[in-house]
């Protein structure tokens, strides 16, 4: 490994000066970016060399375009194969991989490159047809990228330059042996690049095992403070003065992140300043990805100007504007407060970061303040006290509760008027029309009941009786209305109809859902023999459970009872509809 050098204030230089193509500078200065930040003046000119970097610097110093801006330069004028990316970006967070995507996207457009991301939480579907249309730049987190190359939809053959950014946090998560099986599907000669705010620990064995002779930059120490950043200890005397102090805090003025150990903490707390009256949302890692994008969409644009966090958010989470940094629960170790820190105070704006600390947590807290070296002043709050006013803008929340935000509801689709014949289901009877359809069905049955039509004096709950067609008018031995002599039911306009028409007249051997109404009151297109017979009931008595179609109570759910004669099934059926009887009193016209 060369020696490493750390990077000076970086003279008046631009990206043209480092090599990059005019396209490229043109599409940044478009995205109001003119000057280079000092890691990226260190950095790209080698990158775009072909060696391999080892980078370090801060949260917010630009390390994004200095691996994405010399790797998109180096694979442009050539095209990926399906499947096949050519070079590769792996991330610790699926946050991480979002704002890679959104940095290098325009820059991706200006050179003819297609760049797309694969992370876990959404559909993989959608990721492997990306693929498949061809990605000359893969953002990916490891274990997603994992699945993909299982289903094999993916394949690093081709990747010629390989970026690791986040390296130690990579490390941290127990992310090192998948990352270590990724590299070793890349090509051992092609160029990497690794980037992280720290460089130590696990790390080192990656740069030992893949780096070849590896230039080493730094803009900073890894313990160093942002001077544009102050730090401040507030000492509380317990959990109810931290509640009240936190709450007082969140109700400033101004982009607010806050940070818990766990996820039932950051829901809480959450929950807590909503009830309060401020708005606010809570972001980790137990939150759906489409929760998680539209949370930190609302804190972007300050709908939500309160972020309740993990340290998911720790790292790779860029929002302009966050000026206040609340460590609600002080970090463990001194890597994770300048994680936590560095979300504020980017690019050379001002930030303040407060860590609220109980009496019995102070040593520990300053321990480690001290070992990330940085300079903290401690003072003792209390709510409504005017230093705590003066440090962090806290004031009274209007107490107003405000309801928790809610996902956006998908239109729903209307549904179009019943076709006659309503869904089956795997037992062939008919589905049960909704509640809209059976009332008007109701209304038609009624009007039909009072023209003659329908008469429950048939027993076993047959649409007439034997004298009934002589009242309609029909002589004797001919077809009822809604009869045939064939035996098969017909509709109002004399066409036969199925045993799981809704809506038709006439009566059926089956009993299924679709016949008729045995009285004025029996819901359209079902087949009952009372009026007190249920809506979406096939049954002789209206004693029968939902669902059963049968001629005894007894039956079980969703089965047509027969008798103990040794009837099969559709003879069980037919008889639990319409009890048997001598041949000679049949009506065939009514039925």
């Amino acid at each position: 490994m060369t020696p490493s050098t750390t990077v000076a204030a970086a003279p008046t230089v631009t990206f043209a000066d480092l090599g990059l193509p005019a396209v490229l500078v043109q599409a940044l200065r478009r995205d109001g970016i003119e000057a280079p930040f000092p890691i990226q003046s260190a950095t790209v000119p080698d990158a775009l060399a072909g060696k391999d970097v080892l980078g370090r610097g801060p949260t917010g110093s630009g390390k994004t375009l200095a691996f994405g801006l010399p790797m998109l330069t180096r694979l442009a004028g050539a095209s990926a194969k399906p499947g096949r990316p050519r070079g590769l970006v792996l991330v610790p967070t699926r946050e991480l991989a979002a704002q890679i995507e959104r940095s290098l996207d325009e820059a991706a457009l200006a050179l003819g490159l297609r760049i797309a991301s694969v992370v876990g939480g959404a559909p993989i579907k959608r990721q492997a047809d990306k693929l498949a249309r061809g990605v000359d730049l893969l953002i990916a987190t490891p274990g997603r990228l994992s699945d993909l190359i299982a289903q094999r939809c993916a394949d690093l053959s081709d990747v010629t330059i390989t970026a690791l950014d986040e390296a130690d946090h990579m490390a941290d998560m127990g992310f090192l042996p998948q990352v270590t099986k990724l590299l070793d599907r890349t090509p051992k000669d092609g160029q990497r690049l690794l980037f992280s705010a720290t460089l130590d620990g696990d790390v080192d064995k990656l740069v030992k095992r893949y780096l070849r002779s590896p230039v080493t930059h730094s803009t900073a120490p890894p313990s160093a403070s942002v001077a544009t950043m102050s730090h401040h200890l507030l000492y509380v005397r317990d959990k109810i003065a931290k509640r009240n102090v936190a709450t007082e805090i969140a109700a400033r003025d101004g982009l607010t992140i806050m940070f818990v150990r766990t996820k039932h903490g950051a829901d809480r707390l959450a929950k807590q300043l909503r009830g309060a009256g401020i708005p606010s949302g809570a972001l980790h890692g137990g939150k759906a990805q489409n929760n998680r994008i539209r949370t930190l969409a609302a804190f972007a644009d300050g709908s939500i100007p309160v972020l309740v966090t993990t340290d998911v958010a720790a790292r790779g989470i860029h929002v302009d504007n966050i000026s206040l940094v609340v460590h609600v629960d002080p970090p463990t170790e001194s890597k994770a407060y300048l994680h936590r820190a560095g979300r504020t105070a980017r690019a050379g704006e001002d930030g303040v970061v407060v860590t609220l600390v109980m009496d019995e947590q102070r040593r520990e807290v300053e321990t480690m303040a001290r070992k990330a070296g940085v300079e903290v002043d401690g003072v003792e709050v209390r709510p409504g006290d005017q230093r705590l006013r003066e440090i962090t803008g806290a004031r009274k929340p209007s107490g107003v509760p405000i309801a928790a935000p809610t996902p956006p509801q998908p239109a729903a689709s209307e549904g179009g008027k019943s076709g006659g014949r309503g869904r089956r289901g795997k037992s062939g009877r008919a589905g049960a029309a909704s509640t809209r359809e059976a009332e008007a069905g109701s209304q038609r049955a009624g009007a039909r009941s009072s023209a003659g039509r329908g008469r429950a004096s048939a027993p076993g709950g047959r649409g007439a009786s034997a004298a009934e067609p002589r009242r309609n008018g029909a002589s004797k031995g001919a077809p009822a209305r809604g009869g045939s002599l064939s035996g098969k039911p017909h509709t109002g306009s004399g066409r036969p109809a199925s045993a799981g028409n809704s809506g038709h007249q006439g009566g059926s051997r089956t009993g299924f859902a679709g016949h008729s109404s045995a009285s004025a009151q029996g819901s359209s297109g079902r087949s009952a023999s009372s009026a007190q017979a249920t809506s979406g009931r096939s049954a002789g008595s209206a004693s029968i459970p939902s669902g059963r179609s049968a001629g005894s109570a007894s039956a079980p759910s969703g089965r047509s009872a027969g008798s103990a004669s040794g009837d099969t099934p559709r003879q069980g059926r037919r008889r639990a509809v319409r009890p048997q009887r001598p041949t000679g009193q049949r009506n065939r016209g009514a039925n």
